[in-house]
């Protein structure tokens, strides 16, 4: 499919705005799980739309083009629909959340990008990584323009009002900073192998790394738009913190023991590259073996049975029952903390069903 034909396609897609794409489904999701695969892909079309084209044609070629094509391979889509939930959840009009839920997936798209690079990941969503596709130097490229699109996606809003925008953009900037500060404590720690982080210091990473942007403030912001209080808007970020705290937890689980991505090339890879997850550093304090997981940790190694025997000596330090715990217990509290600070409503249940979906997730 070439260019135009692309965004000719995205141009009928732009009829529905995400108030017609949810009035559209007859039956109203029951769960989180539903409401994402009910939408993921219409949304994905949505905020697909804001990814523009270059003014010469090799701009399209070399950077605009990949983009929206590794872009489209897009994932669930949680991020900006739960920035639409918590706008509704408030009272407020989604279609005015749209610029924003966007900026977060633009966020989202870097991220990946650039993380693939750091850690030198073959695999995202079972393709390859962009930067073995397009060359390391394009793909940096297309990491910091999907960057550059947060803001700008945001200040060119017609609908939004300045003073909406700055506290956006301001929530935008902190939520990017705070995901480089994790990035660079879990990438620093793995460089100067460092085997004294505690439990305690993984959580203050993971929580900056994932938690502020695929939680507190896709939350925050779709409140803020649709005009919560003060005290809901918080709410909503503290929701998302704890939630997200929850999903980084969840995914190095997957990684480990997860059924369906054990079929997968890169299951286990947190090991072969030496992640300090919650596992691991749980494992380092309590593992009677914790010199032989510091040596497959420090091995770069990818035979499935060493990888097998590190993942054994966490479940025999009871790590991994200790992290699968740790993300339950997080998400029990947060549901019952949402439900007594925002107004009843089926977006508000919808957000309360995503901390049960996390859960379901991790048995």
């Amino acid at each position: 499919m070439t260019r135009q034909q692309t965004v000719r396609v995205d141009e009928e897609s732009a009829m529905n705005t995400i108030n017609e794409i949810i009035a559209a489904v007859e039956e109203p999701p029951r769960s989180f799980e539903e409401y994402l695969s009910y939408y993921a892909d219409r949304v994905g079309d949505l905020v697909n739309e804001y990814i523009p084209r270059g003014s010469h044609p090799d701009m399209d070629r070399y950077l605009y083009d990949p983009l929206l094509d590794y872009s489209k391979n897009g994932g669930k889509r949680h991020r900006p629909l739960i920035c639409f939930a918590a706008c509704r959840a408030v009272g407020g009009d989604m279609a005015r959340a749209t610029s924003a839920a966007a900026a977060i997936e633009h966020f989202h798209t870097a991220a990946l990008i650039h993380d693939d690079i750091a850690d030198e990941a073959e695999l995202r969503r079972g393709e390859p990584c962009l930067h073995l596709t397009e060359g390391m130097g394009l793909a940096i490229n297309m990491g910091d323009l999907a960057l550059s699109l947060v803001n700008g996606t945001v200040v060119n809003d017609p609908v939004l009002d300045d003073a909406c925008k700055v506290r956006v953009i301001a929530e935008l900037i902190e939520m990017t900073r705070r995901t480089i500060e994790g990035q660079a404590l879990d990438i620093g720690w793995a460089r100067d192998g460092r085997y004294d982080i505690t439990p305690e210091d993984y959580l203050v990473m993971a929580t900056h790394k994932t938690a502020h942007y695929s939680g507190a403030v896709p939350l925050a912001i779709g409140a803020t738009i649709g005009g919560g209080t003060e005290s809901e808007i918080e709410a909503l970020r503290n929701y998302g913190l704890d939630t997200g705290l929850a999903f980084q937890i969840q995914d190095d689980l997957l990684n480990l023991v997860g059924a369906e991505e054990s079929t997968q090339k890169d299951f286990r890879n947190d090991i072969t590259e030496g992640k300090r997850t919650l596992m691991v550093v749980h494992a380092l304090q309590h593992s009677e073996d914790r010199d032989r997981l510091i040596d497959i940790l420090s091995s770069k190694e990818k035979d499935p049975a060493v990888l097998a025997e590190a993942v054994g000596i966490m479940e025999a330090s009871g790590s991994i029952d200790y992290a699968r715990s740790y993300a339950e217990n997080l998400t029990s509290i947060a549901k019952n903390r949402l439900v007594d600070m925002v107004r009843p409503s089926t977006s508000r249940d919808l957000l309360v069903s995503m901390a049960d979906w996390f859960v379901k997730r991790l048995r």
